[in-house]
């Protein structure tokens, strides 16, 4: 048992994790190297589409992004939900537009879901695309290295006239109406350098393109906005939102709880996200006894042995469930093994204060885009 769990403890360094808080060591001077050409070419790049070295191109429809300046963990997915879920309600003809980052599909696009329902399996279309797909019924969820292509796609097969870009702030080659850029509410910009050395996609200056700043995992005590964003940019919307437990889900036992459900109770977790350390915290937060966790990388592909290692800890420590992320059962079903004891989490994207100032300033650019 105990050579197992320090196996299994032992993993790569969480380059999420370092990139927030943690000094790099050796490491430092060689990343923070590569950092320098790294962002040397990300402003060439949004220099030549600025000034029309680089054409962009234009859908016909109302486009908005979700994306954000850092590499995960701000909650990009549930957004995209919610604001897909709102512009349904509305009577928008809405399809959401990805390019299904790690899916394995070889078609220019793939129609993951249209408006009856699922078409592609996890393994083509990616995770997000297909928890995407799967949530949002009767929203066709497209995905394509070239997002140009699926809206052009979703236009001509489903008439769609609302596309929101998952993951598209750093797209530049197509336009859009509306740029929300999601920013963690505890660390905004990690330890604040430009990839490797840090989480930055881009400099913190990029986000003079944003239309509106959200602050993910917000809570009402920590609506503040840091001193470089109302400084520079003090003319952006600021809005906040926090990542809640809706529902547990027990897929296997065709089964669905309360969050407080696993008050008290023995679990062992785990997830492959990129905070996953946060989803830990999330779960002592509902009351649960985490007696063993296991964190993955963003994305990790799952083996069987993975599961079945995690369900004989569950078994030795006397733990009532397995918990993971909603992301992550996406990924495990692929195994087609049944857990009656497993169940994921089920996160809504909630907005505090301002909701409907948010929901009215995405109508308002929506009528002005229909009316071009």
């Amino acid at each position: 048992m105990a050579w197992r769990l320090t196996a299994m403890a032992w993993r790569a360094p969480d380059w999420t994790r370092v990139h927030r808080d943690e000094p790099l060591g050796f490491w430092a001077m060689p990343l923070a190297v590569c950092s320098i050409p790294y962002g040397i070419g990300s402003r060439i790049r949004a220099w030549s589409y600025k000034r029309g070295i680089l054409k962009r191109k234009r859908l016909p429809g109302f486009v908005v992004s979700v994306g954000n300046l850092t590499v995960g963990g701000t909650g990009k997915t549930p957004a995209v939900e919610m604001l897909a879920g709102w512009a349904r309600e509305n009577n928008f003809r809405v399809a959401v537009l990805s390019r299904g980052y790690q899916g394995k599909y070889r078609e220019k696009v793939l129609a993951v879901s249209d408006r009856k329902g699922i078409r592609a399996d996890c393994t083509d279309s990616g995770d997000e695309a297909y928890l995407l797909a799967g949530r949002l019924s009767g929203i066709p969820v497209v995905v394509s290295r070239d997002r140009y292509s699926a809206g052009l796609f979703a236009r001509e097969r489903f008439g769609s006239d609302f596309f929101i870009l998952d993951d598209g702030f750093q797209h530049l080659e197509l336009e859009r109406d509306v740029d929300i850029v999601l920013m963690d509410a505890e660390r905004p910009f990690g330890n604040g350098h430009l990839l490797p050395w840090g989480p930055l996609r881009e400099p913190v200056a990029q986000l003079a393109r944003a239309d509106a700043f959200v602050f993910t995992r917000s809570s009402v005590h920590r609506q503040v906005v840091p001193d470089v964003l109302s400084g520079k940019f003090s003319d952006t919307p600021v809005f906040f939102a926090d990542h809640r437990a809706s529902e547990i889900v027990f897929p296997d036992a065709d089964r669905l709880e309360t969050p407080d459900f696993i008050n008290g109770k023995k679990v062992v977790a785990f997830a492959g996200i990129g905070r996953p350390d946060q989803f830990r915290k999330n779960l002592e937060e509902l009351g649960a006894t985490v007696v063993h966790f296991r964190g993955f990388r963003d994305h990790h592909i799952f083996a069987r042995q993975d599961l079945e290692t995690l369900i004989q800890v569950r078994e030795e420590l006397g733990a009532a469930y397995i918990i993971t992320t909603e992301k992550d059962w996406v990924r495990l079903r692929t195994l087609n093994r049944r857990v009656p004891e497993l169940a994921f989490v089920r996160i809504a994207f909630v907005l505090l204060s301002g909701g409907n100032r948010f929901f009215r300033f995405v109508a308002d650019a929506a009528r002005k885009a229909a009316s071009r």
